[in-house]
Formats: C-alpha cells, sequence, structure tokens
C-alpha cells in the first residue's frame, strides 16, 4: 500500500546556493512562474530522519509487548508466554477481522446476534485487510503490517505539514513525529486499527489541501472517510481552507474544486446506502455506535460528569477508573488545542478539532479521546513550533508524557484496557 505525499514545497527548488568554501548557504525560495503542486518523486534526507525515528519506535513497541507477554501472563502460575501476535488481538481489533473474513451480517461461530455491531466499524481497514490477507496468511500479521506501512506514509506527511512555511521545517517536522510517536496511545498506531490507515489518506489531503491541489486532497479525504467518520470532519475543514484560498479560481474552475471538496461525502453516503439496503435503517451505523459504545447523545455537561463519575466515585474497577480520568485529560488538551486555534484564527484546524470534540463529548461518557488524539495534526505540529521556541517543551514532554506510553502499552497487550 503506498500513498503519494505531496511535497512540502509548491515547486522544485533551484540548487542551494554556496558558500566561497562549497558549503550550502541558506533556503532558496522558488522562483515565481515554476509549476505548483509537485508530487513526491524521491525520499528526501529529512524523509530517512523520520523514518528512521519511526522505525527505533516501533522497534520499542515491540519490545515491550514482548516484555508483556513474559511479565503479564494469562495466569499467575503460568510458565509459557502468550504468543507474540496474539498480544496485538484486543478489543476492536475482532471487529476488523471478522467483517473482513464474514462480512458485515453473515454469523460466525460465538457471535450473539444481540452484541453484532460490525456495522459500527466503516469498510476500509476491513477492505484493506481482507486484500493483504491474500497474501499474509495470518490475519493479525496482515493488520499490523497495513499499520506499520500506513504509518510510515502519516509520518512522512505530518513533518512536512510541520515544516510548511518554515526555515527550520526539517527540525520542526522531526519533533512533530516525535511527540506523536511518543504519545501515550500511539501503540494504537501500531495496533490493527484505524489510526494508521487514516493519517496515510488524511495528512497527505490536508497537504494537497495547502497547496490548493483540491482534486488529489478531496480524493484522498474521501479514501480517509472509508476508514472513520472522521473523514467528514477532515472535509469540512479542506472546505474551510477551500473558502479562504486565493488561489485565482473563478467560474466554473472554482466549482469544479468546490466539487471535489464534496467527495468525501460520497464513501459515507455508499456506506449508509449499504446498511440501509440490508437493515432497513437509514440510522444503522449510529444505532450500532449507541448500543455498543453508548453514543446516544448527550449534553456536554452529562458527558463530561459521567466521565467524572466513573473516573473518581470509586464505581468502577481501578482499571477502568484510570482509564475515564485520561479520557478527562485528553478531552481538556483537545479544548485547549481548540481555544489556540481560535485564537489564532486557523479557521481550517479548528473546524476538524472542533467537529472531532463535539462527537466525542456528547456521548453519554468520553470514550476513545485519547485515541483521537492520534489524529489531530495540529497538536504535533503546535507542539513542534512551540518546543522550539521554548526548549524545555520537549524535556517536559519527553520526561513527563512519552513514559505513559509504555503504561499505555502494557495495559493495551494484556487485555486491562482499551482506550
Amino acid at each position: 500500500m503506498t500513498t503519494t505525499l505531496p511535497a512540502t514545497e509548491p515547486s522544485p527548488p533551484l540548487p542551494p546556493r554556496r558558500a566561497p568554501g562549497g558549503t550550502p548557504k541558506g533556503p532558496l525560495r522558488n522562483p515565481p512562474g515554476t509549476p505548483g503542486l509537485r508530487l513526491l518523486a524521491r525520499l528526501t534526507p529529512a524523509d530517512f530522519r523520520v523514518l528512521r525515528l519511526y522505525l527505533f519506535t516501533r522497534l520499542g513497541l515491540w519490545l515491550v509487548t514482548y516484555s508483556t507477554a513474559w511479565l503479564v501472563p494469562a495466569g499467575s502460575g503460568a510458565k509459557t508466554p502468550a504468543s507474540w501476535l496474539s498480544l496485538w488481538e484486543q478489543w476492536d481489533w475482532y471487529h476488523y477481522q471478522h467483517i473482513a473474513q464474514y462480512g458485515y451480517f453473515a454469523p460466525f461461530p460465538g457471535i450473539e446476534p444481540a452484541s453484532d455491531n460490525r456495522a459500527a466499524f466503516f469498510p476500509g481497514f476491513p477492505l484493506m485487510l481482507r486484500a493483504v490477507h491474500t497474501v499474509i496468511p495470518d490475519w493479525t500479521a496482515a493488520g499490523l503490517l497495513i499499520s506499520l506501512v500506513s504509518g510510515a506514509v502519516a509520518v512522512m506527511a505530518l513533518a512536512r505539514i510541520a515544516g510548511i512555511g518554515r526555515t527550520d521545517g526539517a527540525v520542526a517536522g522531526q519533533r512533530a513525529t516525535g511527540f506523536l510517536l511518543l504519545s501515550p496511545a500511539a501503540m494504537f498506531l501500531a495496533a490493527g486499527y484505524t489510526e494508521s490507515l487514516f493519517l496515510a489518506f488524511a495528512l497527505p489531503a490536508w497537504l494537497a489541501a495547502k497547496h490548493r491541489n483540491w482534486p488529489v486532497a478531496g480524493l484522498l479525504a474521501a479514501l480517509a472517510t472509508t476508514t472513520r467518520i472522521s473523514g467528514l470532519f477532515l472535509a469540512a475543514a479542506i472546505l474551510v481552507e477551500f473558502l479562504l484560498a486565493r488561489d485565482g479560481r473563478r467560474g466554473p474552475r472554482r466549482l469544479r474544486s468546490l466539487l471535489w471538496c464534496a467527495a468525501p461525502a460520497v464513501p459515507a453516503a455508499a456506506y449508509t446506502v449499504y446498511l440501509h439496503a440490508r437493515t432497513g435503517d437509514w440510522m444503522a451505523w449510529k444505532h450500532a455506535q449507541e448500543r455498543g459504545w453508548n453514543r446516544e447523545f448527550h449534553t456536554p455537561a452529562e458527558a463530561f460528569s459521567n466521565t467524572w463519575h466513573n473516573a473518581f466515585d470509586h464505581v468502577q474497577s481501578t482499571g477502568y477508573a484510570w482509564e475515564f480520568q485520561f479520557e478527562l485529560v485528553a478531552m481538556a488538551v483537545g479544548i485547549l488545542l481548540l481555544s489556540v486555534l481560535l485564537l489564532r484564527r486557523r479557521w481550517p484546524e479548528a473546524t476538524y478539532t472542533g467537529l472531532t470534540l463535539w462527537a466525542l463529548g456528547t456521548s453519554y461518557w468520553y470514550l476513545s479521546v485519547p485515541r483521537a488524539t492520534l489524529l489531530w495534526w495540529p497538536l504535533w505540529t503546535g507542539l513542534a513550533h512551540w518546543s522550539l521556541r521554548r526548549g524545555w517543551v520537549a524535556e517536559a514532554y519527553v520526561g513527563a508524557v512519552a513514559p505513559l506510553m509504555v503504561v499505555f502499552t502494557v495495559t493495551f497487550a494484556s487485555g486491562h484496557w482499551a482506550s
């Protein structure tokens, strides 16, 4: 699986100026009149540095899961650890695998019809899983491979987003990538979940939008929508970016570009029609979310109160209470991020973040908000830019925040917590 990334510069650069000794001397601007967006033709040295960091952090996560198999065995007297691949077979993974194997409505052993909420999951990842499974016979290994490859695409795109318009773009890109890969919920980028695949489409789509390539932005955002409902939030952000753009388009040309921005609605509509044809329910996806994860509408105040109650009033086991505490922390981070974006008049990014927070903050309680932070690219680029102005930001993050990634990984791999 490959996704072509738009380059961070809108046109091929001129050769660097050289000082008398032959050393490159400062960046050059692209000359006027050069072509617009140039698609990625080859990896740059900055890309290789980002990929190196990505692979090292993957190795770290694999070592943590290996250690978890020995330190947190299935039984207190176990003499043999669980297999390494089995540690990744947790929670939502089974839904994706069952959809890939049996589709959305075919029965399979062990399923209770009343608890079958497969319709809550968009088809993009299961379809990719089924395709890769034709080459990789093991379902879990196939899912991990999808996330590994798509994650590599995603981190390169994130680095380029962080570097747009900056003379220190390569450093900013590495910082943004590091903050993402060391974030508490980063293990979901490695697991057979949808986050990496979504970002592999969504971040290049955002790069294309920043470079005013609306057809590429629309098509990639449509692919992102096949994996998660968040693709529609991305589409809204791209639409705002389009409305604010001054790129010389007028008349029919502007209308065609606007239609491309609407492309992400197509897969969501197609999935809705498919579910209706099978169930007779136009809201089948929403009702599956409600049955399985209590995602019926509640006011933000109710959602906060219910989450707080489960986090601190000793009504849940300590593991689940701890999870709810981090749901509250992640929601607070999201609200702070949205406030900063609004203050800086970053309207497209604020649109995406605000819609995500509204969707997550109006359920019965907060659920999967730490996972959702992985998809908030303005958070990681913003932290990167802030850390370049304030050196202590990176130190505080690595010292105080990054260790939580190990804790989250152990709790997920041992089956104690699902985020």
